[in-house]
């Protein structure tokens, strides 16, 4: 479906100006929002074992299994022009969160995609089964996305404070109302027509990656460009820099998926994956980076 025309049709429907419009959907993301037990046709699966290519072993971290979190029918999304996602095929999710966390070693989580009309069958568990979920289906939605600088909550429509925004965040908000004088309406729209949710969802395929995620790739990339005396940043201006460089980062990761975590210790816990838009985009899934957060 062309997601942009429709967007632009409702848009120019309300009065709201052509070129702004225009400058508007630049920024704007869908993101896949998985669900269970909402009804819907099942896009996915969600824990029990995984359909792997006939023959393949069940990815390990190198000694261990990582544990299942969940596969989606790519041809069964909703399609959103420019997300990247493979059109057709499967893709599966594999994590070790809590490595993944302590140790930030991309080898604790996995992508797999298998291509259709590959030949697969069920995965075969072990003994230990601690690493397979409980199994469901979900269904899929699109939900609009806006990046942090617009100062706009997509949880429940409200504008954050402009305390919340970094200062780099709020120049570029500053500046935004010079290009987007609409900005509110225009965010009202995208929300009209695919609104959050309050349900609870399981994971979100696409979308901005994680704010902090991204900023964590700008200081590790200033601090390598730094020590190979690429670039000199005074003290006094690194934050600044970071804040720049997470900016311009933020334009070419994409979430490629998002998906809380049950954990009897961290009940807000977080895992991950993001890629390039380029390696997305040239199928080059074994280039996503799984990132885990323990959130007390």
């Amino acid at each position: 479906m062309d997601h942009e025309g429709q967007f632009r049709r409702a848009a120019l429907a309300l009065g709201l100006p052509d070129d702004e419009v225009g400058r508007f959907v630049q920024h704007l993301r869908l993101s896949v929002r998985l669900s269970g037990g909402v009804g819907g046709v099942p896009v996915g699966q969600f824990g029990g074992l995984p359909r792997l290519p006939v023959g393949m072993d069940w990815p390990t971290d190198g000694v261990s299994p990582l544990p299942f979190i969940f596969s989606v029918d790519c041809a069964a999304l909703p399609r959103v022009d420019g997300s990247g996602l493979p059109a057709d095929g499967s893709l599966l999710f594999f994590l070790n969160h809590e490595q993944a966390a302590a140790t930030g070693e991309r080898r604790y989580g996995r992508v797999v995609y298998v291509p259709a009309g590959a030949d697969t069958e069920v995965a075969t568990a072990s003994s230990d089964d601690t690493f397979v979920g409980e199994q469901y289906d979900v269904s899929a939605t699109l939900r609009a996305e806006f990046p942090g600088w617009f100062g706009v909550d997509e949880n429940d429509d409200d504008e954050e404070d402009d305390d919340d925004l970094s200062p780099v965040q709020q120049q570029v908000a500053r500046d935004l109302e010079g290009d987007l004088p609409h900005l509110d309406e225009l965010c009202a729209l995208a929300n009209d027509l695919w609104p959050p949710s309050s349900e609870y969802v399981s994971a979100w395929l696409g979308g901005y990656a994680d704010e902090n995620v991204i900023q964590n790739f700008a200081e590790q990339t200033l601090a390598w460009r730094e020590k190979t005396g690429e670039i000199v940043i005074p003290v006094a201006k690194w934050y600044s820099q970071v804040e720049l460089e997470t900016h311009r980062l933020t334009s070419e990761w994409v979430s490629l998926a998002r998906f809380p975590v049950d954990n009897e210790l961290y009940y807000r816990s977080v895992g991950s994956f993001v890629i390039r838009h380029d390696d997305l985009a040239a199928g080059r899934l074994d280039e996503a980076l799984p990132v885990a957060e323990l959130n007390p």
